[in-house]
């Protein structure tokens, strides 16, 4: 039993039909696709190959698009640069002015946006410069640590509120083709403002896709100042912690990371902790004990999915990892306060309030109870996301018509999700039956077994959400 959902990365490690079976049955639940890096033309051909593991019950896996995001970039050279400590030279907003020593930076504003003593992040922190001045055409800069640097590589300005738009056209591209070819997350990179949210959205219905679900990532300052009206306006939220620590106080992660979740389940949205999880799994078949307890503690605090990056990506040991996070996180699952504690219904239709109040009602009944499992019947995936947000203890199944609403729950704390076919609308207690025969026929339950059943009837074009407790015996 596992509550939290893991994501797996997956490229060169992990590309074939074995190695997508070995990581679902190592418990992964859901499949990322990094759009920093990845192609139409093989992203296409393991979306075909995930469908098909699908389709055969061998795999129930989501799809997660990662938009590459407007990143700001070094330029290209004939031969990599060694600064060395104390180095000063100068970073060119204009190509054309490039010297030998010096370094061209393709964000048009910077000298516009810092200023003197401020510090520039070159290659995710491989070299540090503090700015001695600036002008129109370039700043100049000291080297505070030595190193070596090549074409192409990332820049970060810290507590720089950057004017850069919330997409670029390459993420449109990629967002639609998501949408094509079924995806049902799309991790939207470097979110700063609600403004940014709010252009994914309007691009996904534009499109008729309003079911995606839109996951914003936090990596700088200024993402995390704007937290609240982010919460607000995603579905989800990422610690994006690899550029997160580049861009905030080291000894600032772990705290922006814990108020980044409790704000999330205050407002009852959903939330990821990503990279550096397991990262010395890329080359060695075991982490580090300070990972070991990372990851214990991170889960200590319930998200709803943590993520593997380069480990299951291009790491040598992908399976292994899956298999060490799952064991990590079935240890720290058994020391989780399950509180439940509530969360915000300011912006709910009475209806909605009702199924909330009835959904804790049903974990606080089956955990009095001592019940084998909440089941929840929904064509939609309200109800499990409700569940879901109260953090339940109680093992819940959340079985609905619709592959769509199966592929949401899959990312959703403490829910398994289960596609039920034939669906009957108009008899309830014959879907009921079919879903707990299911599970007896699948070892999950017995006829000894107590269980609390929560759905949605229909009655004269009324939604009518009901709750019932259930003796196994009386349906098998």
């Amino acid at each position: 039993m596992k509550r939290t959902k893991i994501i797996a990365t997956v490229w060169p490690s992990t590309n074939s039909r074995e190695k997508l079976e070995q990581l679902y049955k190592a418990w992964v639940n859901i499949i990322r696709f990094n759009f920093s890096h990845a192609n139409y033309e093989e992203s296409g051909r393991l979306v075909w190959l995930i469908k098909e593991l699908n389709s055969e019950w061998k795999t129930n896996l989501s799809l997660l698009l990662d938009t590459k995001w407007p990143e700001i970039r070094t330029g290209d050279l004939d031969e990599k640069i060694t600064f060395t400590q104390w180095d000063t030279f100068n970073i060119y907003t204009d190509n054309s002015l490039l010297q030998k020593w010096g370094l061209f930076c393709d964000y048009k504003f910077l000298s516009e946006d810092i200023a003197d003593d401020w510090i520039i992040v070159i290659d995710s922190g491989l070299l540090s410069v503090k700015v001695l001045k600036k002008n129109k055409w370039y700043v100049e800069v000291k080297a505070l640590n030595s190193a070596e640097i090549g074409s192409r590589r990332h820049i970060n300005l810290p507590w720089v509120k950057l004017k850069l738009p919330g997409i670029t056209n390459k993420d449109k591209e990629d967002i639609l083709w998501g949408i094509k070819n079924d995806f049902s997350f799309i991790a939207a990179s470097f979110i700063r403002s609600a403004k940014n949210v709010q252009e994914i959205r309007k691009l996904l219905d534009d499109n008729w896709w309003t079911h995606v679900e839109i996951n914003s990532k936090i990596e700088n300052q200024e993402g995390f100042d704007n937290l609240k009206e982010i919460v607000k306006a995603s579905d989800w939220l990422m610690v994006a912690r690899w550029d997160l620590w580049v861009e905030v106080p080291i000894q600032k992660l772990a705290l922006y990371q814990k108020k980044i979740i409790q704000q999330c389940k205050k407002k009852g949205k959903f939330v990821i902790v990503a990279t550096h999880m397991l990262e010395t799994m890329i080359d060695n078949p075991f982490p580090t004990r300070a990972e070991s307890s990372d990851l214990f503690n991170t889960i200590l605090q319930k998200p709803d999915c943590i993520m593997l990056s380069w480990e299951t990506a291009i790491g040598s040991f992908p399976i292994e990892c899956v298999e060490i996070m799952t064991t990590i996180t079935q240890e720290a699952e058994k020391n989780i306060e399950y509180e439940h504690e509530s969360f915000s219904t300011k912006w709910f239709s009475e209806r909605d309030f009702e199924k909330k109040l009835l959904i804790k009602s049903g974990i606080f009944i089956g955990e009095e109870l001592d019940a084998a499992a909440l089941i929840i019947l929904t064509k939609t995936w309200k109800l499990a996301k409700f569940a879901s947000a109260f953090r339940p203890e109680i093992k819940t199944y959340a079985f609905t018509p619709n592959n769509s609403t199966v592929k949401l729950c899959n990312a959703y704390f403490g829910i398994d999700s289960i596609l039920l076919e034939k669906w009957d609308s108009e008899n309830y207690n014959k879907t009921l039956e079919k879903a707990i025969k299911l599970l007896v026929n699948k070892w999950l339950l017995n006829k000894k077994n107590k269980i609390i059943a929560i759905n949605d009837i229909q009655k004269k074009d009324v939604e009518i959400p009901v709750m019932e407790i259930i003796n196994v015996w009386d349906f098998v």
